[in-house]
Parts: structure tokens; C-alpha cells; sequence
């Protein structure tokens, strides 16, 4: 090349290769994304194992530009109002439910999300597959099962709260259950069916359940039975629990008022002692 060595020729080559195999190269995906994945994405998402309430994210670059995908993680609202046919898509397939903001997302942490989302869609099974649970059909016994789970009168084998602690159900008997967490008399409905429900509550993305859960998660059998139970609420055609607070002031009212009679009760007699010694001194 215009009669310079070809030592010399071959190595700008070299240098050329090096600096396109580092731009297309990309750094394996870190354990801080793995994790944050399967705590706040994988309950609506699988790569490569099909649509749950959010897709399936496998091949997603082949989508949608990379430059789009991090401002939709960074705001979804903002962007799927923004009129784009693809996001206007996304809002349709979900029957208009908006996906939440994502907890602490920033333009670094989209890009390493992004970059693991890429690099498990290339292999032939993801890790993120998907939560596996069973199809066989739902017993009574499950329902039965289900319901003493949900209400706490069989415990969860590592430990967790049991549900009506934070969120109330059609059917439940006295004061219901708690109103910290929506309402679940339609979450079968809502979430479509066995495999997104199974999928929310093997890892729920709720940052008042993460840290419950996340140390104390439902095994398969746990999670089969709440399902089982959910749909079994569901099939009663009640998507919303009736609403106890009437009954729980009243009850409230009247205990204060038992209390108030006994504790006068117990106590009628606490001054005759000292009306006693009043009257002999006089």
C-alpha cells in the first residue's frame, strides 16, 4: 500500500477488527441485573417462554431501537401516550393497562436490563423462561387447600404472612380480610389465568410483598393452591368483596361499650372503704 511494508499494512487491519469486536461486544450480564429481573420483572415477563400480563421479552431488540426501549423503561406512560404504533400496540394487547413505573430505573440500569434481556434471548432456554406450574386439573382439595392458605389457618412452609393480612376476598366470613393490598376477588381474572397468577405469586413485584416474600417465597404446591382457590372466587361471579367497615365501627362501638360495663362491674365497690373512714371520723 502505496510502498509502505506490509507489516505496517496489516496492522491498522488489526487495530480496525480489535476496536468493531469491542463495540458489538457486550459485558455478561451481572448478578445485580439477574436479581433485579427476577424481583421486578419476571412476575409479568418471561424471555422465550410466552406472554404473561406484560410479553414475552425474547428477541426484543429485533422490536424496537435500543434508544426507544430505554426511555420507555425510564417512563411507559409518557411514551406509550406518546402515539407510536408499536406502543399503541402494547397498550392494546393489554386491554389498555398501562405497566407501572419500574423502582429506581435510570438510563444504567435500562441499558444492563436491556443488555440481559439480549443475551438470554440468544440462548436456546432462558433462565427467565418462566415460573413452571403445574397444568394438571384443580381439585376441591386444592380450593380447600387455597383457602386455609389464604386465611391463615395453614401456615406457608417458609414462613410468610399469610394474604388476608394486607387484602380482602369475596366470601370471607366476619370482618374480612385486610386493606393494605387490592382487593383479590378478580385477580384470576385479571391476570388471565393459571400461568400469569402462578408467575405474580411465586415473585410478586409489590415493594410492600418484595421484602416479605423474597426471603420467604410460596413453593409450587403453595402456589397451585392459591391459584386453585382464586379461581374458584372468581367463578362466583363477585369481583369485588363487600366492604366491612360498617361492621367493624359497630363492633368496635360495642366492645368499648362491654368493656365499659364490666370495668364497672369489677370496680363498683373501689371507694367503700374510704367512704368507710370518712363516716367514722365524723
Amino acid at each position: 500500500m502505496f510502498g509502505l511494508p506490509k507489516r505496517l499494512t496489516i496492522l491498522p487491519l488489526f487495530l480496525l477488527g480489535l476496536l468493531a469486536a469491542n463495540a458489538t461486544a457486550q459485558d455478561p450480564p451481572s448478578e445485580e441485573s439477574i436479581n433485579y429481573f427476577r424481583t421486578n420483572c419476571a412476575s409479568c415477563h418471561t424471555i422465550g417462554g410466552g406472554r404473561l400480563t406484560g410479553p414475552d421479552l425474547k428477541g426484543l431488540a429485533e422490536r424496537k431501537d435500543r434508544e426507544w426501549l430505554v426511555k420507555f423503561l425510564l417512563d411507559p406512560k409518557a411514551t406509550l401516550d406518546a402515539g407510536d404504533p408499536y406502543g399503541q400496540k402494547l397498550l392494546s394487547d393489554a386491554r389498555g393497562v398501562y405497566m407501572p413505573p419500574v423502582a429506581g430505573m435510570n438510563k444504567e440500569l435500562a441499558n444492563k436490563l436491556l443488555n440481559l434481556i439480549d443475551a438470554e434471548s440468544a440462548l436456546e432456554k432462558s433462565k427467565f423462561s418462566g415460573f413452571q406450574i403445574s397444568e394438571r386439573p384443580l381439585t376441591d382439595l386444592d380450593i380447600a387447600t387455597g383457602k386455609a392458605l389464604f386465611n391463615g389457618q395453614k401456615a406457608l412452609q417458609e414462613g410468610g404472612p399469610a394474604c388476608i393480612s394486607c387484602h380482602t376476598l369475596s366470601g370471607l366470613s366476619g370482618l374480612g380480610g385486610g386493606l393494605l393490598g387490592p382487593d383479590l376477588s378478580g385477580a384470576y381474572s385479571r391476570l388471565e389465568g393459571r400461568k400469569a397468577l402462578g408467575a405474580w405469586l411465586s415473585s410478586p413485584p409489590s415493594v410492600v410483598m418484595q421484602p416479605l416474600y423474597t426471603n420467604s417465597p410460596l413453593d409450587s404446591e403453595e402456589v397451585l393452591a392459591l391459584v386453585a382457590y382464586l379461581k374458584a372466587t372468581a367463578g362466583t361471579g363477585e369481583l369485588e368483596a363487600e366492604s366491612t367497615s360498617l361492621e367493624f365501627t359497630l363492633a368496635g362501638i360495642a366492645l368499648a361499650a362491654g368493656l365499659m360495663v364490666l370495668f364497672d362491674i369489677l370496680w363498683r365497690k373501689r371507694f367503700r372503704s374510704v367512704r368507710r373512714t370518712l363516716l367514722a371520723q365524723r
